[in-house]
């Protein structure tokens, strides 16, 4: 794992992993109304965390659960999108000005299913890693930094949009989570090509 060509395949492997996240956190960021420090760290950590996990779980279990997780994983990655991002153009017509953005959107509720949902991907990656050469541990650290670099920029990028329309912006970012789910599930099924 030592080679230049090695090295650019990781970076672009973590890369196309990270854009779900990315997506997802700009969605994120367009439904809250302030975004602390502590916050895009939170971002950061839960979808790099997750993205870096799978991958490694992924390579463990190498091809003895595979089959499985791989022939679901698009109906799971829907259903999760899907309920996660009603959900949120069903708060921004529910919420009245005392409690709007009041709700925690960082505690473990919010971005375990996000994270999870983002990183199932990564599974399959982890697998094909198990018949390659690559040292594992560079390979996982390396994603899971570029996927925490992209959501805490991605969360950045969607408050700048999400502050000055914040209930649009709600139901903009609860479209968008379902059409992230929506692509997945078409390309897994083949009726679209990415």
């Amino acid at each position: 794992m030592t080679s230049a060509s090695s090295i650019a395949g990781i970076l672009l492997i973590a890369v196309s992993l990270s854009m779900d996240a990315f997506a997802v956190s700009i969605g994120k960021g367009l439904t809250v109304r302030r975004v602390r420090p502590l916050d895009a760290l939170k971002t950061a950590l839960w979808f790099g965390g997750f993205q870096a996990l799978f991958p490694l779980l992924g390579y463990l279990v190498a091809d003895t659960f595979s089959a499985y997780v791989t022939a679901v994983d698009h109906w799971i990655i829907f259903g999760l999108l899907a309920l996660i991002g009603g959900n949120m153009i069903r708060e921004a017509f529910e919420e009245d000005d005392e409690n709007a953005r009041e709700t925690p959107q960082f505690d473990w509720q919010h971005m375990l299913p996000l994270a999870i949902a983002c990183s199932i991907d990564a599974f399959a990656i982890g697998v094909s890693f198990a018949f390659m050469k690559v040292n594992i541990v560079w390979s996982v650290l390396v994603i899971g930094v570029v996927t925490g670099t992209f959501s805490a920029v991605g969360l950045h990028i969607g408050h700048v949009f999400g502050a000055k329309w914040q209930k649009p912006s709600q139901i903009a970012g609860g479209v968008i989570l379902i059409l992230i789910g929506l692509k997945v599930l078409l390309e897994h099924l083949g009726v679209i090509a990415w």
